[in-house]
């Protein structure tokens, strides 16, 4: 983890030395040319629309509630975005052996975690977002103390939900696991990230500074969504550990996506405001290394993962169903690096 804002330090060396991959590994593993509009296998509809549901009734808002912020939590809870995170904490909390409620708890709490940090991510002082979603983000609708209040009403929630999940395990598992919360949703993790991140212009811009964010934030939020219901559930501190690096080298690689999506997509193809890191000076690896570099890194993590993940369903078979995860990030990863997007880019370099 971070310790300070100038170590840059990220994936220990012993992955690079005990993982050797060969350059260039393709992007799509069997099963990955599905489509990202294609419905994921390892969620059927009904417990799909449960959560749905779930995303939309478990923040209950009080009749005597302000309505300006009543209609600003009404319309976040009403555009919950994919869900693909709180169907992994699912299913990872259930495959573990714990049940409802306290599964859907859990995976509703992490969601909202991640959504009020999105709603920060959106702010003027932070990223200056018009977009999110494919609507206005809530800044701009509700003004900032809004989206601020909004966020903390998320939290605030988010918490209570978390807490009413750990009660459900046995006593000897919940200190570490909420211990685990703080450490990557705290200034240890997601916190850090953010405070790195709005003082990137005195920092070197390279992928070292970049992955070092990336790590407090992107990857804060993915150890939380594939570990935290393993730990709650029990697993074996060998299942922990090829989780732990599951989402360290899959959020990285999400994060490039993400980094070459505001490089080379418009609005309309992301749903979210573009060219916001150019503009605002931001980390992003295609701008601090180039788009060829930030490939080719990608393509080393996503190897590096696959190793992690087939080693992880040698111990849990059950755990086949992120294969599909991993099929969605190729498919994305595909998108980002096409030849003529790489061309187009090197042109305006």
């Amino acid at each position: 983890m971070l310790r300070g804002t100038h170590e840059r330090i990220v994936i220990p060396n012993r992955y690079d030395e005990c993982y050797q991959v060969m350059e260039g590994p393709s992007l799509r593993s069997e099963g990955s040319s599905q489509t990202a509009s294609k419905k994921r296998r390892f969620m059927d509809d009904r417990r799909r629309t449960r959560l749905r549901q779930a995303f939309q009734d478990s923040l209950p808002l009080p009749e005597a509630l302000e309505p300006n912020l009543r209609e600003a939590l009404d319309r976040v809870l009403a555009h919950p975005g994919s869900l693909i995170r709180p169907e992994i904490v699912h299913a990872i909390a259930t495959g573990y052996g714990i049940g409802e409620p306290a599964a859907t708890n859990l995976a509703i709490a992490l969601e909202y975690f991640h959504t009020a940090s999105l709603l920060f991510d959106d702010l003027p002082c932070m990223d200056d977002a018009a977009e999110r979603r494919g609507i206005p983000c809530t800044h701009v609708k509700f003004g900032d103390a809004g989206a601020i209040l909004t966020a903390l009403a998320l939290i605030n929630r988010a918490y209570a939900l978390t807490w009413r999940a750990a009660a459900a395990v046995p006593v000897e598992r919940q200190q570490r696991a909420l211990e685990f919360v703080e450490r990557y949703l705290g200034v240890g993790g997601l916190l850090n990230g953010q405070s790195t991140d709005l003082h990137y212009a005195s920092l070197p811009h390279d992928r070292g500074t970049t992955e070092s964010i990336a790590m407090g934030k992107t990857v804060s939020l993915i150890r939380l969504t594939l570990v935290l219901p393993a730990l709650l559930g029990g697993a074996s501190e060998l299942e922990l550990r090829l989780l732990d690096r599951i989402a360290v080298f899959w959020g990285l690689s999400y994060q490039i996506v993400d980094d070459l999506r505001d490089v080379l997509q418009t609005a309309r193809e992301s749903g979210k405001t573009p060219a916001r890191d150019a503009s605002l000076g931001r980390p992003n690896l295609a701008l601090a290394a180039g788009v060829p570099e930030a490939e080719k890194r990608l393509r080393r993590l996503i190897g590096l993962g696959d190793r992690m993940f087939r080693q992880l369903t040698l111990l849990r078979p059950q755990f086949g169903f992120l294969a599909e995860f991993r099929a969605e990030l190729a498919v994305e990863a595909s998108q980002m690096t096409q030849p003529a997007r790489a061309a187009e880019m090197g042109a305006t370099a």
